[in-house]
């Protein structure tokens, strides 16, 4: 044989060598599961009912009115706290203020115990408006909530009278003003938990 033959043969040989080890490394059983999973994120919502608490017109020092309100968490997870942010404007119809109307505006939160109502804690929409979230939550929310803050489908009621002080002295700096009060509720989750 000549030695192109031979060389024809020898890489013919190894390539059929390098094709039988190549399919050889596939011949083996296999078999194979997929796992199908789901992460679902829970929902929190805070709903309030009425959304429009109070709107009077013509009140004087001595005034009082009582609202009641729902918080229902509407949610798929517990809520374990509530808090309240406090915001206002006040419209000055003279341009004469010479002190905050909100601090002549006491809240009063109550708690409802067979038809008698009892403060739960006490402060103007002033003293409000600048206490931080924590301090509402620990005064006004904790007491009513507790523990379990509020959980999912449950609905509390929060009863508020507020009331236009009438100080003894000359309060006409706030005859035909306006105080537009704005609140804001928010709800946190609970801890997250091994499941």
């Amino acid at each position: 044989m000549n030695i192109k033959k031979q060389m024809g043969l020898g890489i013919m040989s190894a390539a059929l060598g390098i094709m039988l080890i190549a399919g050889g490394t596939f011949a083996f059983f296999s078999d194979s599961e997929t796992s199908n999973n789901t992460f679902a994120a829970g929902t929190l919502d805070l709903e309030m009912e009425p959304t429009a608490l109070i709107d009077l017109d013509n009140m004087k020092p001595g005034d009082s009115m009582i609202r009641d309100f729902e918080l229902r968490n509407n949610g798929t997870l517990d809520m374990s706290k509530v808090t309240l942010d406090t915001d206002y404007t006040v419209i000055d119809a003279n341009g004469d203020n010479t002190e905050d109307f909100g601090a002549h505006i006491q809240v009063e939160f109550l708690y409802n115990v067979n038809n008698f109502d009892e403060v739960i804690y006490e402060t103007t929409l002033a003293e409000l408006k600048d206490m931080s979230p924590e301090a509402i939550n620990k005064n006004i929310f904790y007491p009513e909530l507790g523990d379990e803050g509020l959980p999912a489908g449950e609905t509390h009621d929060l009863i508020v009278k507020f009331v236009f002080l009438d100080n003894g002295a000359d309060q006409n700096q706030f005859q035909g003003d306006v105080l537009e009060l704005e609140w804001t509720f928010t709800a946190y989750q609970k801890d997250g938990e091994q499941k």
